[in-house]
């Protein structure tokens, strides 16, 4: 995980935004997104899960809390928004919805994450972990976890936070693919379904400018009409 974040010199007035990493997920696969978004003025901190994302969920939540904190205070200001990959997506509802984060956040925006699950198999091939067993994280993405039920138990949109999923047709990792859409209000945007000639993966979705341009649409609250031209 990053260091305590300190305020960046000529800090915008925007929130700051938190991207917060998948599963073995080091600070600069984020890299290409968080310049994407400073570019347009924003100002970025990027949270990379303790261990390499494979212990609990629940603990990994507590950490992004205690982050989101530390930004919090650098920046005054009271809330942030969150630009999320992968796991980073459940972790964040898991902050959302059971660590005080829906006070704190104002939009979520989540790419590519595992919201109902995804077969076990494609955790395993594509993040070459072998096998689930003793990898809590990885058994907590399963469909038809606990703790997934958990999570999605009741309403999947917690307070005022705006919700919005981005992925993919081509996702190995999240299958079947539909298992990224949220319920109750979340704007779900599947590339595809704006953009057929994009053809994209798990990882590829934080590297697209398509993708890149629906999530400055959702930042600034705007309806999500990806630019299929961006490169």
């Amino acid at each position: 995980m990053a260091s305590a974040p300190v305020s960046p010199a000529g800090a915008s007035s925007r929130e700051p935004v938190v991207l917060v990493a998948g599963t073995i997920s080091p600070e600069f696969a984020l890299d290409p997104l968080a310049s994407r978004l400073e570019q347009q003025g924003y100002d970025t901190y990027t949270f990379v899960l303790p261990g390499n994302g494979l212990g609990d969920i629940r603990d990994t939540a507590r950490a992004l809390d205690a982050f989101v904190d530390g930004v919090r205070t650098a920046t005054g200001t009271s809330r942030v928004d969150l630009v999320t990959h992968s796991q980073g997506g459940v972790v964040a509802r898991q902050y959302l919805k059971f660590e005080g984060g829906a006070a704190e956040v104002d939009s979520a925006i989540l790419l590519a994450s595992p919201n109902y699950g995804t077969v076990v198999g494609n955790i395993v091939k594509v993040l070459g972990l072998g096998d689930c067993v003793g990898i809590v994280a990885c058994q907590q993405m399963a469909i038809g976890s606990t703790f997934l039920a958990e999570l999605n138990a009741g309403d999947d949109t917690v307070g005022s936070v705006r919700y919005t999923n981005i992925y993919t047709r081509y996702d190995e990792l999240v299958q079947p693919y539909g298992n990224s859409a949220m319920q109750d209000g979340a704007t779900n945007v599947l590339v595809q379904s704006q953009c057929p000639l994009r053809i994209m993966g798990h990882i590829g979705l934080i590297l697209d400018g398509a993708v890149a341009d629906g999530v400055l649409d959702a930042l600034r609250g705007e309806p999500v009409r990806l630019n299929c031209w961006a490169l």
